[in-house]
């Protein structure tokens, strides 16, 4: 009998992307909420949203607060439900991320959600903007106002899948899909098998040297992109 499995997927540079308008939306949601404008941004790469925003805070002199990331989440993710339209005019599905979701949800075995430094609302206003939201049980995934480290949120996905299915899912039923190191590390050290995209900015060596089990150079081959789930 087939094990299921937990499938967790990154979103920007694995399933989409902005095409600027995620950088956009960041930098008008900061102007609301502090009534300054965003003069310059963190580094953004495999770190958690509300991280990202309090170092941003903390390069224009702004002590963070509660209530600026309260204000912040909600602000940002009006920002891409307003900007849908023009996130598909400018962003867009990345190769072979459609189908993969779609072959992914027909496997009665596999449970496929996120796992992402994006806030749940943000994350959910971006994949609705593609129409991916439908493949993806966004309950049972991990976001980035669940805890500042990454790792950590692996144990969160678990937990509320087990929550929802009452399946366990255990390190070695648990894989975690994204493009860059960060990801790779969050998923080893949170505890999941880990497939590399290098549909971002980092590479095939980049991903491998950071710990990651196989990896793809993009998703447009699904069947190999399931035995590599299966296995």
């Amino acid at each position: 009998m087939a094990t299921n499995r937990l499938v967790l997927w990154d979103i920007d540079h694995t399933l989409i992307e902005t095409g600027g308008v995620g950088r956009e939306v960041f930098a008008d949601a900061f102007a609301q909420v502090t009534g300054a404008p965003m003069k310059d941004m963190a580094e953004v790469s495999g770190r958690t949203e509300l991280v990202i925003f309090a170092d941003t805070l903390d390069l224009h002199g702004i002590q963070p607060s509660d209530e600026y990331s309260v204000r912040f989440i909600d602000l940002q993710a009006r920002g891409y439900e307003e900007r849908a339209h023009e996130l598909r005019l400018r962003g867009r599905v990345l190769p072979g991320a459609l189908n993969a979701l779609q072959v992914l949800e027909r496997v009665p075995v596999i449970a496929q959600s996120v796992l992402t430094g994006n806030t749940r609302a943000s994350a959910q206003a971006k994949l609705k903007a593609f129409g991916l939201e439908r493949y993806l049980d966004l309950e049972i995934g991990a976001y980035g106002e669940d805890d500042p480290v990454r790792a950590h949120l692996v144990a969160i996905a678990r937990d509320r899948a087990y929550h929802k299915t009452r399946l366990t899912y255990t390190p070695a039923t648990t894989v975690l899909i994204g493009d860059t190191p960060q990801d790779v590390i969050a998923g080893r050290d949170g505890g999941a098998h880990v497939i590399g995209i290098a549909s971002g900015k980092s590479s095939a060596t980049d991903l491998k040297a950071a710990g990651a089990d196989i990896v793809f150079p993009d998703l447009t081959d699904s069947a190999a992109l399931i035995r590599a789930i299966t296995a």
